[in-house]
């Protein structure tokens, strides 16, 4: 599914159809600034969270609660150089969960993802073409 973003208040209506289409585990691919944080600020708006979403750069996981479905784990691997950070903060353990796991810049965790759902957002003419890849 792909959708063409031209303002942010289209935003409410993708992440319906996204939540309705995809899997509670996706990984967003993106470069600095296209709006992964956002869009994911716009999910956790429909399910309900009732914390303050913002983006895990430092912290590598966000730990939110929903009203909807209980936890959603909200990951951002940019600053991560050894697999082994990962092992350290359990993330299979998130992965394993049936809660919602969003991840940031997944490439360092391409091994663990496989089985996720995929969105890729990018910039083109000043619109955010967004595509869900579902891996059923």
């Amino acid at each position: 599914m792909i959708w063409i973003c031209k303002e942010l208040s289209q935003l409410d209506k993708i992440s319906s159809e996204i939540l309705m289409l995809s899997k509670k585990k996706i990984a967003f691919h993106g470069s600095m600034g296209v709006g992964k944080t956002t869009l994911i600020k716009s999910i956790c708006k429909k399910l309900n969270v009732l914390d303050v979403v913002n983006s895990p750069t430092f912290s590598i996981v966000n730990e939110y609660i929903s009203e909807i479905n209980g936890k959603v784990y909200h990951f951002d691997f940019y600053r991560i150089i050894d697999k082994k950070e990962l092992v350290d903060i359990g993330v299979q353990y998130y992965f394993d969960s049936s809660a919602y796991c969003f991840v940031e810049w997944p490439k360092m965790v391409d091994d663990l993802t496989f089985d996720f759902d995929h969105i890729y957002i990018k910039l083109e003419n000043n619109n955010r073409i967004i595509k869900l890849i579902s891996n059923e």
